[in-house]
């Protein structure tokens, strides 16, 4: 019965197409020229393996099955052959030879960003990314938006589970492109397969690396770093765009920019900042505070009940912009515009029972924002 179970288990995972995607063997050969060089090394260094691997235990057996004892073999001994020993130096040196030189080839290409068309930072958060095109006045955050109710398998795995943000990096195709990467926490990891790149994000350290994607796509990675509570939960997405539709994009962002701004002087209604601050909430404080604001016990503090959200509204508003020192709190002043930081900081004042009735407004955010500027 167990052995029909394990036949019908087997069939039906090589019937679907997630599943045998979960059994590949071997390395992506990527998009891009580097991860392509990437990939044509390891294979001709995987076949120089299996080619002396070939050799090595075929003289092994052969020599095992040759000389054995029942057919009257016996050990011969001998000691300092000259020749044999340069033979087994001089083979090994001229296969690491055989192997170097292209290797070398390669990582000079890896490690060479110079001549890009744009510069990108990219900066690693506990548990997100934040990407600043340099020259561009562009600087947006990236977040995972896979619904709780999948990871809580409360829902049917998406297509692309864990691997779908809210804001994803756009770059044109065929253009170089170079990349800062740092973190202003943990060590973080950027990566990318289809690239080739993956560069660790280590705070108050800058690690270069660069790509130059020839077509159009969505292509994703993830952090590869353990980096903490959510560290699944830092996916990496790539747009790349035809240059006339990054061009565009371009535009639209900087037109977003130059709402948010106009938005921050106005005022907003209690209802929109109660809506818009959920979102907010689920987006940005769920992770760690719970989407039922109970919080993690002696991990994340609730915000239910809690001194800081039925409190004083000035301490309550400090924390969200400036975080908290030896704790997990980060500080979302740059993370979240004035709106939204008015928005949650609203909404946390007013769910879950608290009622406190307090609304923030967004000029009164913007001014705290452009005086920790100054």
């Amino acid at each position: 019965m167990k052995v029909t179970r394990l036949i019908t288990l087997l069939i039906s995972m090589s019937s679907v197409s997630h599943a045998r995607a979960e059994w590949a063997l071997n390395m992506p050969r990527g998009v891009t020229e580097i991860s392509q060089s990437v990939f044509d090394l390891h294979m001709i260094i995987f076949w120089i393996c299996v080619a002396i691997g070939v050799v090595v235990f075929g003289v092994m057996f052969w020599s095992i099955f040759h000389h054995r004892q029942s057919r009257g073999a016996k050990a011969h001994h001998f000691h300092e052959n000259t020749f044999v020993e340069i033979i087994w130096t001089l083979v090994p040196f001229a296969i690491l030879i055989a192997m170097a030189i292209p290797a070398t080839a390669t990582l000079v290409k890896m490690y060479d960003p110079s001549d890009a068309d744009i510069d990108i930072q990219v900066t690693g958060y506990q548990w997100k990314w934040r990407y600043q095109y340099l020259g561009e006045d562009i600087d947006f955050f990236s977040n995972t938006t896979t619904p709780l109710e999948q990871i809580n398998n409360e829902e049917e795995k998406g297509e692309n589970y864990l691997l779908e943000v809210d804001n994803p990096l756009v770059i044109p195709a065929g253009k170089k492109v170079r990349f800062l990467i740092t973190s202003v926490d943990v060590i973080h990891s950027w990566w990318v397969p289809d690239f080739a790149v993956k560069k660790d994000a280590i705070p108050g350290f800058i690690n270069e690396s660069w790509t130059n994607v020839p077509e159009p796509g969505i292509y994703r990675g993830q952090c590869t770093e353990l980096c903490g509570k959510n560290h699944g939960f830092m996916p990496v997405v790539v747009d790349v765009r035809p240059q006339a539709e990054y061009e565009l994009w371009v535009a639209q962002q900087k037109n977003i920019k130059a709402q948010e701004i106009a938005s921050a002087k106005q005022s907003i209604s209690m209802e929109e900042l109660m809506t818009k601050g959920e979102a907010v909430y689920q987006t940005s404080c769920a992770a760690c505070h719970q989407a039922n604001g109970e919080g993690i016990p002696n991990v994340f503090p609730g915000l239910k009940n809690s001194p800081i959200a039925t409190g004083d509204i000035n301490q309550h508003i400090d924390i969200v912009l400036n975080g908290k020192t030896g704790s997990a709190m980060q500080a979302f002043r740059e993370q979240l515009s004035a709106v939204d930081l008015a928005a949650v900081i609203t909404y946390e004042r007013n769910a879950w029972g608290n009622n406190m009735g307090d609304k923030v407004e967004p000029v009164a955010i913007d001014k705290l924002k452009v005086a920790a500027k100054q």
